[in-house]
């Protein structure tokens, strides 16, 4: 998984809700970048999650911070679950994950006794040149979005 220092891979394709393709580079307009990796939309984890981050998102921008969610759905997906608990920040489909393995969040997981592969939830914060400034790996997604703020607040 990506560290502190490291420059994150910002030129990799990922699509976006209206099915372009797009890169983290073009989203690098603000201060800071706020990228979090999820599992899958509309699951109570993610959802939790990303509802939090909606709710903090405000505060979050005026820090001078931009908030992007990537999983391996679909844009389709992602628009169903944007509209859903309106989301107030952008959706990015890494259907391919290669962002995901390129960060290192795409890892071997375990669930029920069976082994696949799947996406650890993670959160990384870029600065302006894509340096990565803070990382937080195996999220929890319950009070997150605090730790988010409260991060930004501090260098801020």
């Amino acid at each position: 998984m990506l560290q502190v220092n490291d420059l994150a891979p910002i030129d990799i394709q990922l699509t976006d809700l209206e099915g372009n393709k797009t890169t983290l580079k073009e989203f690098l307009n603000k201060k800071y970048l706020v990228v979090y990796f999820y599992p899958k939309d509309d699951t109570p984890g993610c959802t939790t999650e990303a509802c939090e981050l909606r709710d903090y998102n405000q505060d979050i921008e005026k820090l001078g911070a931009r908030i992007i969610g990537i999983s391996k759905d679909s844009a389709k997906s992602h628009n169903k679950f944007k509209s859903k608990y309106n989301l107030n920040f952008e959706l990015l489909s890494d259907e391919s994950h290669n962002l995901q393995e390129a960060f290192g969040v795409w890892q071997q997981k375990k669930f029920m006794g069976k082994t696949y592969m799947g996406t650890v939830r993670s959160t990384f914060i870029l600065d302006n040149t894509g340096k990565i400034i803070k990382v937080w790996e195996e999220v929890k997604p319950q009070g997150h979005a605090k730790e988010v703020y409260e991060f930004l607040s501090a260098i801020s």
